[in-house]
């Protein structure tokens, strides 16, 4: 018997490990994978993010490698007008950003967790629930034939959850828009500014953000799925689709950045995303089992927020499951419904607003050249809707106890 089970080892999977282990509660993390993944090479962390990682005692691990931005600037690839956005970048300010290797805060996620808590190349195939003693037990089946039992099951496990499903959330769907990304090399230096750079055309917006002196992490976002996407992402198309097609009209740099990139890092992924009143109306929580991460709240990445999100909810989980221990330091069984029932409450609808938030955002920035679109998105949202996004990232999940 298990206190708590967790499938998947992402970012939600291990910081929720982390929280419960702050708490005083065991957790077993069920990964799929033969090893960490890091899809996505890299993602940018604001403020909200990095008060989830204080909570958690893993912040400082990655503020020394990873400075913050000051500023960043939004090019329109047409007309070339330039605007600036700046970010506080003074510690504890609670303006903060800084994008980090997604591998790197996985290795310091994982790192915090004792000896064997992950357990690699578990493929789940089933899961069900019985009541034993009054108390629901669930139990879990594993593809090499090792049955489960756990007191409370979390699922973590991305964006196609088989726990969400269980709980009968509705699929995600299709933005209609995906991404490329990628990291570039600069073996003497890049010498570039620490600067986030974003250029915005019809239908696509592309960017870059250095991770270090010799690192540059980059991705251009566009509607229609990019040649090569139909063979596994292939590398070598991908690139040169960017390179001579959808950003041929791009900054030279922006071009140059894309042609060091490290083949092994390129990845191609369609936006996925929850609908929100999916989110608001739709079970997060039964019998003991819940979902984190993108396996809840699936997001369209335009504000950055999947991830941070993902680390919040590992927060709320770990404050509201440790209320649940007993004095003799067990999991109440009777009580932790309850708890995750408070978790849900607190996080369903900042989850549902921040969804509808990315889609927005998205659809505005690539969505059209007419007139009333160029207004939406240069007056209104830039001037106004942009900050009010912004200030959404400031969030504090509040500590652990």
């Amino acid at each position: 018997m298990e206190e708590v089970v967790i499938v998947g080892a992402g970012i939600a999977g291990l910081a929720t490990a982390v929280a419960l282990k702050k708490v005083g509660v065991q957790a077993l993390v069920l990964e799929r994978s033969e090893g960490l993944r890091a899809t996505g090479a890299a993602l940018s962390l604001f403020p909200n993010a990095w008060r989830a990682l204080d909570a958690l005692g893993v912040s400082e691990k990655l503020t020394s490698l990873y400075p913050p931005f000051s500023k960043g600037y939004v090019t329109d690839v047409k007309t070339k007008a330039i605007q600036e956005v700046r970010f506080d970048a003074s510690k504890g300010s609670g303006g903060e950003q800084r994008t980090v290797h997604r591998k790197i805060l996985l290795e310091a996620l994982a790192e915090e967790l004792p000896p064997n808590t992950i357990r690699f190349s578990s493929k789940l195939t089933s899961i069900d629930t019985l009541v034993e003693q009054g108390s629901s037990i669930c139990i879990l089946a594993l593809e090499d034939g090792t049955i489960i039992k756990s007191k409370v099951v979390i699922g973590c496990d991305g964006v196609h959850s088989r726990i969400a499903r269980w709980l009968g959330l509705s699929e995600p769907v299709d933005s209609g828009r995906s991404a490329i990304r990628g990291i570039a090399v600069y073996p003497q230096g890049h010498g570039l500014n620490h600067e986030v750079q974003q250029f915005v055309d019809v239908s696509k917006r592309g960017g870059f953000i250095p991770l270090n002196d010799k690192e540059v992490y980059w991705f251009l976002a566009c509607k229609a799925p990019p040649k090569g996407a139909d063979m596994g992402g292939d590398p070598n198309l991908l690139v040169r689709e960017v390179a001579d097609n959808l950003a041929k009209d791009f900054s030279p740099l922006y071009l140059d950045i894309v042609g060091h990139s490290d083949f092994s890092t390129l990845t191609w992924a369609p936006f996925m995303f929850r609908y929100p009143w999916d989110v608001v109306l739709g079970n997060l929580t039964r019998a003991n089992i819940t979902v984190a991460g993108d396996a809840m709240h699936p997001m369209t990445p335009d504000l950055g927020q999947g991830g941070c999100l993902a680390l919040e909810d590992a927060v709320v989980l770990g404050r509201h499951i440790g209320s649940s221990v007993s004095q003799g330091g067990e999991l109440e069984t009777r009580d932790v419904g309850f708890a995750l029932e408070r978790y849900v409450r607190e996080r369903r609808w900042r989850a549902a607003m921040l969804i509808a938030a990315s889609y927005l955002s998205g659809w505005v920035q690539q969505d059209g050249s007419s007139w009333w679109m160029k207004f939406l998105r240069d007056v209104v949202f830039y001037k106004f809707l942009l900050g009010k996004a912004v200030s959404a990232t400031r969030y504090d999940c509040g500590k652990l106890c």
